[in-house]
């Protein structure tokens, strides 16, 4: 039973994975048996992630999905692949009123555009192999709105939808696709944003479980995804918030 969820032997593409949720994904995957390959735009966060992964045989890539030739390239470097976790993502927070053309460009160019295109060239190439595994990071914030975070929102939401499509188009072919929805989880991008320490401890009483989720908790979702136990789930939305949308 326990083989089932093993990622022994699988080859395993992780998008955004030079900090945060993309880091910790890549490192619980090398424990759990696979070759993972890790890009982001950031090459020194992507060396220290390699030095947190467990055995050896993993690679990087650094690439920027919002650069159509860059992602033309990666999917050129690429071996055939079993998985494929679409994680690379930014958050900008700021009232319509404000945005300008340049913000929204920017943030569905990096959430879902770049992943489209990567995920078309790698069918192009026949580089995902049959009865493999996508699993895309959206967020619960592409069902449970907040002030200010319209476009964000929208890029997530974005994602449920080309989720689904695209797990109808890959069916036949026994490839699943599934998006996680994690609610706010506790990462550098925390420390960057503008959200205040009284933001947060407001924010956290919408939480019945009591606390923000960690890295290592959307990880083990994603593991389940790539895995073989889940062999029977495509086209899903995954919740994965504390309790946050049901409060």
């Amino acid at each position: 039973m326990n083989d089932v969820f093993t990622l022994k032997g699988k080859e395993i593409l992780i998008t955004g994975a030079s900090k945060g949720i993309g880091r910790s994904i890549a490192v619980i995957c090398s424990k759990n048996g696979a070759e993972v390959h890790i890009t982001a735009r950031n090459s020194e966060g992507l060396e220290n992630t390699m030095n947190l992964m467990h055995t050896n045989g993993h690679d990087l890539h650094t690439a920027d999905l919002g650069i159509t030739e860059e992602v033309n390239a990666l999917a050129k470097e690429l071996p055939i692949l079993d998985g494929l976790v679409l994680n690379a993502g930014i958050v900008k927070t700021m009232p319509v009123r404000f945005i300008k053309e340049e913000g929204i460009d920017v943030t569905f160019d990096v959430n879902i555009k770049g992943s489209i295109l990567l995920i078309k060239q790698l069918l192009k190439l026949k580089k995902i192999r049959e009865n493999g595994s996508i699993c895309f990071i959206s967020s619960v914030a592409s069902k449970k709105m907040t002030v200010g975070n319209a476009i964000y929102s929208a890029s997530k939401g974005a994602i449920n939808s080309f989720t689904k499509s695209l797990a109808l188009e890959l069916a036949p072919k026994g490839i699943r696709v599934n998006a996680v929805l994690p609610g706010m989880v506790k990462t550098n991008i925390l420390q960057d944003s503008s959200i205040s320490e009284d933001d947060l401890k407001n924010h956290l009483n919408k939480y019945p479980i009591g606390r923000f989720g960690k890295p290592e908790d959307i990880s083990y979702l994603v593991v389940y995804l790539l895995s073989n136990a889940s062999a029977w789930m495509t086209g899903s939305l995954l919740t994965i918030d504390g309790g946050y949308s049901i409060s």
